[in-house]
């Protein structure tokens, strides 16, 4: 499953790197996964390849998976192999984020890095926290509330903002207010038992074999070894039924 990163625009990309994987691999899936749920991806004993976010990996899946590697996907400011969330407001909404955070915050799910555990990470640095809370279910999801006024801002994983700039017109309706400290992407895993390093070998020649074209697409550039205690030191916030006395619900 590469369920992260497959908005339909790139399902024939995502595709072909999975061919490629499966032929090093010479074993695997014919197909990806698309219509599962995720952690019932994740946790399968027979899980091949999968991609999963940080938060989850460090608060759920540490122990009972093994990271494969991290995909480098180039991102301005960011270290190989490293992300960060990108803080977004309607684009004809001048307030900063001090202002901003007087509203209502739109966010995909509470496991998630990018869109909950650093932005309300990088609220309390500054001493603030949302005064209303609305769940979307994903980025793009988050983006759209608040393009649409359901929400005042917005916390983006900074290759979904990319990719939403490409190929949807929210990228003219938005704008970046705000970016948090980068922390480690978006990692592949497998099962435990299986051979990691001969997985991130296929990885690292799918990665080489794909086609300059399909590598813009998905951003690809390399696969890079970051251990699990980086992404075990990245800070968990408050969940938000815990902080929710203090919000308004929408």
């Amino acid at each position: 499953m590469l369920g992260m990163y497959d908005m339909p625009a790139l399902h024939a990309a995502n595709d072909r790197f999975w061919g490629l994987i499966r032929l090093q691999l010479g074993h695997g899936p014919a197909q990806l996964t698309r219509d599962a749920n995720v952690w019932d991806i994740w946790l399968d004993p027979n899980l091949v390849f999968a991609q999963t976010c940080g938060m989850p990996y460090r608060t759920r899946l540490h122990g009972k998976v093994q990271l494969v590697g991290t995909p480098d996907y180039g991102l301005p400011d960011c270290p190989p192999g490293y992300y960060r969330s990108i803080l977004v407001a309607r684009d004809d909404d001048p307030r900063d984020l001090d202002q901003l955070a007087e509203g209502t915050f739109a966010y995909n799910e509470a496991l998630s890095q990018s869109g909950w555990a650093a932005p309300i990470v990088h609220l309390g640095q500054h001493s603030k926290l949302p005064h209303a809370l609305v769940a979307t279910g994903g980025h793009a999801r988050s983006a759209q509330a608040v393009a649409n006024g359901r929400a005042d801002y917005a916390s983006l994983d900074a290759l979904t903002w990319e990719l939403l700039k490409e190929h949807t017109d929210l990228g003219t309706r938005l704008r970046e207010v705000a970016a948090t400290h980068p922390t480690p992407a978006l990692p592949y895993i497998t099962a435990n038992g299986l051979n990691v390093p001969r997985i991130a070998g296929a990885v690292r020649a799918a990665i080489e074999e794909l086609s300059e074209g399909d590598r813009e697409l998905l951003h690809l550039q390399d696969l890079i070894d970051i251990p699990p205690e980086l992404y075990l030191a990245v800070p968990n916030p408050p969940e938000p039924e815990v902080i929710a006395p203090n919000l308004r619900s929408k």
